[in-house]
């Protein structure tokens, strides 16, 4: 997107959320240097962020309350941009009860992110601003093991979806769909032998800030935003042709669990042993 068509971001007041994690911390840091005011909401503030970061734990109705109130006040009372980013990964398989795992991925990654956004309505409202969802591949391209996760962001952009038709009227909102980039969202599928290399391509990060930002400052609200061109091609193929996405996704499977790279994985058995039997 070219700069004529986008607006000039300084002076902006945004709220970033997870804003002390790799994507948030960037993303503020490069708004920071083109002249915006930002405050971030994260459960951990490290302290040393360019920009203020206000605790907040997002699963926690009043901590949302009062920290976006905060937030507001120390952006003069105002909210032109709000970005939800915060969000956690790990392992979930779909074959397997819902436990503790599911429901606090559910928990941060959809609930989270709508107790933020109703307690920025009435700001954003008041200054025709923009919500930017930071969704995920897994959105649309659903992956094994990770069942939580990919639903946490299918159900974050159906929620978009809604916030879209009762506030399209004063609020921009639009979904930004980046494949994995290396942080530690993703340790704990790792340390659970179930880690999706091979299944997933990682991309910089340079590439989502660039692609939350064009979403953020569109002169024109985009609904979608893919922040690479294979991205984008995956994205039309997942929303299109999903049988052929599907098809891709099996075989992937297939080859890995054949291969032992599930191998020791107590949340794989399953699919190991199944896919061994059809070898």
């Amino acid at each position: 997107m070219s700069r004529q068509n986008q607006q000039d971001v300084r002076g902006k007041r945004v709220l970033i959320t997870g804003a002390s994690g790799t994507i948030g911390r960037a993303l503020g840091a490069r708004l920071v240097a083109q002249g915006a005011q930002v405050v971030g909401l994260d459960i951990r503030p490290t302290g040393n962020e360019p920009y203020p970061v206000v605790a907040c734990d997002v699963t926690d109705d009043a901590s949302v309350t009062t920290a976006v109130a905060d937030a507001v006040a120390r952006l003069g009372g105002g909210l032109d941009i709000l970005v939800n980013n915060a969000g956690i990964g790990g392992p979930a398989p779909a074959e397997l009860p819902p436990g503790e795992e599911v429901r606090r991925q559910l928990d941060i990654n959809l609930l989270g992110t709508w107790r933020v956004t109703a307690a920025c309505v009435d700001a954003l409202v008041a200054d025709r601003g923009r919500v930017v969802m930071v969704a995920s591949r897994m959105a649309v391209l659903q992956l094994p093991l990770a069942a939580a996760y990919g639903a946490s962001k299918r159900a974050m952009v159906a929620y978009a979806d809604a916030l879209r038709h009762e506030l399209g009227t004063h609020v921009g909102v639009t979904c930004v769909y980046p494949s994995a980039v290396r942080s530690p969202i993703h340790d704990s599928t790792a340390s659970a032998g179930l880690s999706l290399e091979g299944m997933s391509s990682y991309e910089p990060l340079e590439g989502v800030v660039d692609a939350i930002v064009r979403a953020a400052t569109s002169n024109r609200v985009r609904r979608d935003v893919t922040t690479t061109r294979r991205g984008a091609l995956e994205f039309f193929v997942a929303r299109h042709l999903p049988a052929v996405s599907d098809r891709i996704v099996r075989r992937t499977l297939a080859e890995r669990a054949r291969a032992g790279a599930f191998d020791g994985a107590d949340l794989a058995v399953g699919v190991v042993r199944r896919h061994r039997e059809m070898a």
